[in-house]
């Protein structure tokens, strides 16, 4: 009989707090996404901004609304690439050959070095590491006026080898590097090679490159941006307007801009034009990152 009373009592359910759980973790999700938006905001206005100033006429610039589009674009792309005969063509060729030779060099330095680092055992390994953490912390205005004065010295001052060369050398991207070849070139790999009699510099072209290409491909990425938005060290090297990338060139055309104003439109315009490279390079790249992906959830 007290079974049958105990089968027959309502049971108990205990109160649900998913509702509850579920409020309380709402804040801490909106809050990453407000410091994202304020962020990506703060980054993407000022993009904005040359973008809508680009198409304004000399005359519209300083009189309408500043996100208000203007009417001047057409005019404004033809007296950018008629400056001093091309002179804007020139200094984007200057930049893409800067940026593109540096990032290619400074990319196959980096991951040789930074292989060497991950995958060998030699004195000193650790001493030369942490001089490469060293130089990633160094900042890179203080290294200006040294690379000058050594440029100076063997005559490479003023030349497209000095800024070529200190560009090559990237401690991030060794360290980069070598971070990204110790987690994707796995040890058993090397070994088996070596066992199969393949030498070291075959085991590295054939079988740790292929495994390294996305962390080039980010190497890559990072130098040419950065090399291609530098504007101290050519600054600081070159004296030919000739031979100025668009960082530098465009700063004389805002310094020459305070005598004729008109300037002030091609240097807006040309900063718009100058960004268009880079998203065209992050969207030929980025391939490389996603096929990563996909590899690894399907070696998951």
């Amino acid at each position: 009989m007290a079974t049958l009373d105990a089968a027959a009592a309502p049971t108990r359910v205990a109160p649900d707090t998913r509702h509850g759980r579920g409020q309380a973790r709402r804040p801490a999700r909106v809050l990453p996404t407000l410091v994202l938006l304020l962020g990506a905001a703060y980054c993407l206005v000022p993009v904005a901004w040359v973008v809508v100033a680009s198409t304004k006429s000399p005359g519209e610039l300083f009189s309408t609304f500043t996100f208000a589009p203007g009417t001047g674009l057409a005019q404004n792309l033809q007296d950018l690439f008629s400056y001093g005969d091309g002179q804007f063509l020139l200094w984007a060729l200057n930049s893409l050959v800067f940026a593109g030779v540096g990032a290619v060099l400074s990319t196959l330095v980096s991951t040789a070095f930074g292989y060497a680092l991950a995958k060998y055992d030699f004195p000193g390994r650790n001493a030369i590491f942490y001089a490469v953490l060293g130089g990633v912390l160094l900042p890179g205005i203080t290294l200006a006026i040294p690379q000058y004065l050594l440029m100076t010295k063997i005559g490479l001052a003023g030349t497209y080898w000095s800024v070529l060369l200190p560009s090559i050398i990237s401690p991030f991207g060794i360290y980069l590097s070598r971070v990204y070849a110790a987690a994707a070139v796995p040890e058993e790999t090397i070994e088996a090679a070596r066992i199969d009699g393949a030498g070291e510099g075959r085991t590295f072209t054939a079988i740790a490159l292929p495994m390294l290409v996305p962390g080039m491909v980010t190497v890559f990425m990072l130098q040419f941006v950065g090399i291609w938005n530098n504007f101290l060290l050519p600054f600081v090297m070159l004296s030919d307007e000739r031979r100025y990338p668009l960082t530098v060139g465009l700063y004389t055309l805002l310094a020459k801009g305070s005598g004729e104003p008109a300037l002030y439109s091609l240097a807006v315009v040309g900063a718009a034009v100058s960004i268009v490279p880079l998203i065209a390079l992050l969207l030929v790249l980025q391939r490389f990152w996603r096929m990563d992906l996909v590899s690894g959830g399907l070696k998951g």
